[in-house]
């Protein structure tokens, strides 16, 4: 398991209070990844460019697509590029990799990002790991997950993490999720404004 895919399963897991946008879960899921391919020492980070190495080993597919999508020529692509290339429908193609791997099922009762069609957690190996890396209180999951509004996480500046290339994701993260978030607000009140047009006598 990755932390893309844990963090994917957490985002699933009921939340009834927290519901988590398509987009932002995108955002993060893209940041996950490339948090695990710094950790493998498959990149590194120059500031905040991303400068490939080594191939990746992993056996896990998505990860493994990941890493061939890495920018190899100079000028090395910066992080925040990164997130919007590689997290669009990035949400949908990870449902997708679980609904495959057995670990997503159709059902009446579970959530959905995509549509009226309703998915759940099947009772997997998957789940039983995010669900224990959550709950041991792991710092990158956590911080992710308060990024996308799983729950209320500490400050960046609290955040015990000693690798300084993390803390530089889990920044731009963050501000990737808070600037889509100004789009939306943007788009409805325009949309909203556009309406009040139609509507004047």
């Amino acid at each position: 398991m990755t932390t893309a895919k844990d963090l994917f399963i957490i985002a699933m897991d009921p939340q009834p209070d927290h519901p988590v946008g398509q987009g932002d879960l995108s955002l993060a899921l893209a940041g996950a990844e490339l948090i695990d391919l710094i950790g493998a020492q498959v990149v590194t980070l120059d500031g905040d460019s991303i400068v490939p190495g080594g191939p990746s080993e992993s056996d896990d597919r998505l990860l493994g697509e990941a890493s061939a999508a890495l920018t190899r020529q100079v000028p090395y692509e910066r992080v925040e590029d990164w997130l919007w290339r590689r997290g669009r429908d990035l949400a949908a193609a990870y449902q997708a990799a679980l609904e495959a791997d057995g670990e997503l099922t159709r059902g009446r009762g579970g959530r959905s990002f995509f549509g009226a069609e309703r998915v759940e957690l099947a009772d997997s190996p998957a789940l039983h790991q995010a669900r224990h890396r959550w709950e041991a209180d792991e710092p990158v999951l956590a911080a992710l997950a308060a990024v996308v509004g799983v729950q209320s996480g500490p400050p960046e500046e609290e955040l015990d993490l000693d690798d300084g290339a993390v803390t530089t994701v889990l920044a731009i993260v963050n501000d990737a999720v808070m600037e889509l978030e100004a789009v939306r607000q943007r788009r409805s009140i325009e949309k909203a404004a556009f309406a009040n047009v139609w509507r004047a006598p």
